[in-house]
C-alpha cells in the first residue's frame, strides 16, 4: 500500500469507529426502553415493533450489548 492508500484507509475505520458509536448509542437506548416497557400498556400498533427491537437486541453479542449499554450509561 502507498501513503495515499493508508491514508485513506486509516480516514474510512476511523468514519466506521464513529459509526459504530453512532449505533451503540442507538442500540443502548433501545435497550433501556425494551427493558423498561410494559407490553401491557403499549399501543397495540407499538408491541410488533417492539417484539421486533427486543429481537434484534437478543441476537446483538453479549459485549456488544454490553458497549451499547455502557454507551448511554446504563447497566445491564
Amino acid at each position: 500500500m502507498n501513503k495515499n492508500e493508508v491514508e485513506l484507509l486509516s480516514k474510512e475505520i476511523e468514519l466506521l469507529m464513529a459509526e459504530r458509536a453512532r449505533l451503540l448509542k442507538v442500540a443502548g437506548a433501545a435497550a433501556v426502553l425494551v427493558a423498561n416497557v410494559e407490553v401491557g400498556k403499549l399501543q397495540p400498533k407499538a408491541v410488533q415493533p417492539a417484539e421486533k427491537i427486543s429481537e434484534y437486541l437478543n441476537a446483538l453479542p453479549e459485549e456488544t450489548l454490553q458497549d451499547a449499554l455502557e454507551a448511554v450509561q446504563a447497566h445491564g
